[in-house]
């Protein structure tokens, strides 16, 4: 890491599917996953940074999940991430606290359906620092729509996993370093 401010307040810090039917599918990487991000997100508080956690959450029904979109088809036949079941809450490891912003989307990236952009605006934050599940779902939507809307952005790797660990490598190695900074979760806490 090169010379990266982390602690001001143009700098805001998202989690973005700590979800417990998403975690579940991590197995024996879920707890050391959320033991850093744990630390990352104690880490942001001290530092009073905004925290705004992302969930990706149904309806009743899944109305937001068409037959045409594989992945959400997919979902609405298991059930999961279903609104008010405890699948579709924020482990609670990393559950917010009183202030922190919960945005609810309906699709994979955080800003697709969503009001995030409207809260960062009133925050004044240009920098954001990623954390999610999975790195081929919610965090590359993210990153590619927050890099088109000229935010500067890093990505804690260590921080976020995918259910394919080849396809997290070449996503936070080659493909999201062209955007953001790709840092450990060490890197974050010495900068913070």
């Amino acid at each position: 890491m090169t010379n990266i401010t982390l602690k001001d307040e143009k700098t805001a810090l998202l989690i973005m599917d700590y979800q417990n039917d998403i975690l579940a599918n991590l197995g024996e990487r879920k707890a050391p996953l959320l033991d850093r991000a744990t630390g990352v997100l104690q880490a942001a508080r001290e530092a009073h940074l905004p925290i705004i956690h992302v969930v990706v959450r149904f309806r009743e029904g899944y109305p937001e999940a068409s037959p045409r979109n594989r992945g959400f088809s997919a979902i609405r036949q298991t059930g999961r991430l279903l609104e008010g079941t405890p699948g579709a809450e924020i482990h609670e490891r990393v559950a917010p606290l009183s202030g922190e912003s919960v945005v609810t989307k309906r699709r994979v990236g955080a800003f697709s359906t969503t009001d995030l952009e409207v809260i960062l605006r009133s925050l004044g934050v240009t920098r954001l620092i990623l954390l999610g599940v999975a790195t081929s779902g919610v965090v590359l939507s993210t990153v590619r729509w927050a890099a088109d809307m000229d935010y500067e952005l890093v990505v804690v790797e260590d921080c976020c996993a995918d259910g394919d660990e080849e396809v997290h490598r070449v996503l936070t190695q080659k493909v999201f370093p062209r955007q953001a900074s790709v840092i450990s979760s060490q890197e974050v806490l010495a900068a913070l």
